[in-house]
Formats: structure tokens, sequence, C-alpha cells
């Protein structure tokens, strides 16, 4: 496997979120060969108005949040889960990512959702929520592999996801999931 860049996207914009420590703990954990690494800019977004979609005047954090998903090989949205779906930010970014249509910077992305949330199922409605929007909006949803842990301000109230051994497996193991998924879909391009 070629080393793949792998852009991660916190749907929490909360700074001791328990999605952002997850992320931090992909990172951590990411096998040879994926480079993870966590977006800091979409909380600057402005509300999708496609109005003010126009090339040549589009707002700095627009221009550098498209680039940095053109750029990536693969996105992975790390997403709480907010009245049970997925937090207005994300479907902002969301929306941004999937213009110009036709030629948008999310169109054939591989991506996978993975989360946490206080609930009881680890916010897989969020996630679920996710991968729809994502893939109506183009990317390639990639839905064999995910992780879903529940109970997180409990799970983690006093332990980094990192340094949780059973969390940092399951990391591990969806990661490796991941590359190999990545992998299969570079063979049916090349195939193709």
């Amino acid at each position: 496997m070629s080393e793949k860049s792998v852009l991660v996207l916190v749907g929490s914009l909360r700074a001791g979120s328990t999605n952002r420590q997850l992320a931090e703990a992909a990172v951590a954990v990411a096998p040879e060969g994926l480079a993870l690494s966590i977006f800091e800019g979409h909380g600057a977004l402005p509300l999708y108005n496609e109005d003010a979609d126009i090339e040549g005047e589009l707002p700095d954090a627009v221009v550098e949040y498209r680039a940095a998903v053109a750029a990536a090989d693969a996105v992975l949205v790390v997403t709480p889960e907010h009245n049970g779906t997925i937090p207005a930010n994300l479907k902002n970014a969301i929306d941004w990512s999937s213009r110009p249509f036709g030629s948008s910077s999310i169109s054939a992305k591989p991506l996978a959702v993975i989360g946490t949330s206080f609930a009881q199922f680890g916010g897989i409605w969020a996630q679920d929520e996710a991968r729809k929007a994502y893939g109506i909006a183009g990317a390639r949803v990639i839905e064999a592999t995910t992780l879903a842990v529940p109970n997180s301000v409990v799970r983690f109230a006093e332990t980094h996801p990192k340094d949780d051994a059973e969390i940092a497996e399951q990391l591990a193991a969806f990661l490796g999931e991941f590359a190999s998924a990545l992998d299969e879909l570079d063979a049916e391009q090349a195939a193709a």
C-alpha cells in the first residue's frame, strides 16, 4: 500500500470534545501507510449560501477547506450526535465540499465515519446521517467498517481514548479495515 493522506474532520468544535480526543487517538494509532491529519478550519466556514459561492470571491476559509479535502486521498469524519443527528457545522462543511456541482472536492473521495457520544449506542444515528449526506454529496462512502463508542462522557472522564487499551485496539482494527478498503478502491480503479 502506498501512503494515503487522510483528512480527519471532527464534527465537534469544542476543544475538550470526546470526538476530538477520539480523532487524536486515531492519529496516534494510525498504521503505517495512513497519514492522518486533523483539519482545524471548518469551524470558520460561513453558513453555506449559493449566492456567496462565487469562484474568485470565496472566503479564505472555504478555499482552504476545499483545497484540503481535494488534496487528501481520503476523509475520516469523527462525529458526535446532536439531538439525534449531525452537528450543524458538519452539515455546513458537507455543503461547502459538495460544490461546485460536478467538480466538487468531495466527489468520489473515499470517506468513512466514526464517533462517540454519551448515548448508549455511540452516536450511530449521527454516523448514519453523515454517511447519507456525504453519499448524496458524491463521496465514496465506505460503510463496511465503522466504530461507535457509547457512554463517552463517563468512559473518557479521566482517560484519553488513546490511553484506553480497548478503544486503541478498536481504532487500530478500524483503521486497518479502512486502509484495506482504500487499497480495494485503488485496485478497482486500476482495473477499470
